[in-house]
């Protein structure tokens, strides 16, 4: 393993946050892929991470409270929403991150905002969340002209105690990731977040449908998910960057 894991790389990064929002009861869905499935469907500039050789793709459905600009309250109506998340692990100089095939959002000016100043590919869907004791029912069905049709419906809860990741282990890898990097015309651009760890429980998920890597030519295995799920999480954006 490289020292990519030590602690300097979860520092707050420099300069001044600029966006702030909450993540409440997140699933994470993970799947191993071999690398050679997903090379052509991310930017050849960035390098796919793998753990024991083989590549991850995750979905993560969760409900986002509390986005507001720094300085700013909550915008009326766009402050509160579900999204689902579609990605997979990248370095790039390395520097571990997220690369996302899709964020599916239940608010089409959040959507719109995100594509425009972020260059992330944002969709907008038809999305349900409710929880009943520990129990959330999550729904999902893409209504966006730009995108193959996708469509997500489970229910999960947690089953276990609250842990952190071990450093160097597979559950650390998988969710302790502090920059993305997405593509605009051909150049990369990256951003940083900050949180503390996270809080994680093993989980127990149904999956009545789900069609989100479909979606984007990407079939998951027959294998069971590798699943974590998280209560609550803070999180903090700094602004997009272009590598040059």
């Amino acid at each position: 393993m490289t020292d990519r894991f030590n602690q300097k790389n979860i520092s707050v990064p420099k300069g001044v946050w600029i966006i702030r929002q909450t993540w409440n009861d997140v699933l994470f869905a993970h799947w191993p892929v071999d690398p050679s499935i997903l090379r052509d469907k991310v930017p050849s500039v960035l390098e796919l991470d793998t753990y024991n050789g083989m590549a991850w793709i995750s979905v993560l459905p969760f409900m986002l409270t509390d986005l507001r600009a720094r300085f700013l309250p909550p915008i009326p109506g766009a402050h509160s929403f579900p999204e689902l998340n579609f990605r997979t692990y990248v370095t790039y100089k390395g520097k571990p991150g997220i690369y996302f095939f899709s964020l599916d959002a239940d608010h089409r000016l959040a959507v719109q905002g995100a594509r425009t100043f972020f260059h992330l590919p944002y969709f907008y869907a038809d999305m349900n969340a409710e929880k009943s004791g520990d129990i959330i029912q999550y729904a999902s069905k893409r209504k966006d002209a730009r995108s193959a049709k996708a469509e997500f419906s489970a229910s999960y809860r947690p089953i276990s105690a609250p842990f952190t990741a071990e450093k160097e282990s597979l559950d650390y890898w998988l969710t302790e990731r502090y920059r993305l990097y997405t593509s605009h015309h051909n150049k990369l651009y990256f951003e940083d977040i900050h949180h503390h760890p996270w809080m994680l429980k093993r989980a127990e998920a149904h999956f009545t449908i789900n069609t989100t890597a479909e979606a984007h030519g990407i079939q998951l295995t027959h294998s069971e998910p590798l699943l974590h799920y998280a209560e609550k999480q803070d999180v903090l954006f700094w602004p997009l960057r272009r590598w040059r």
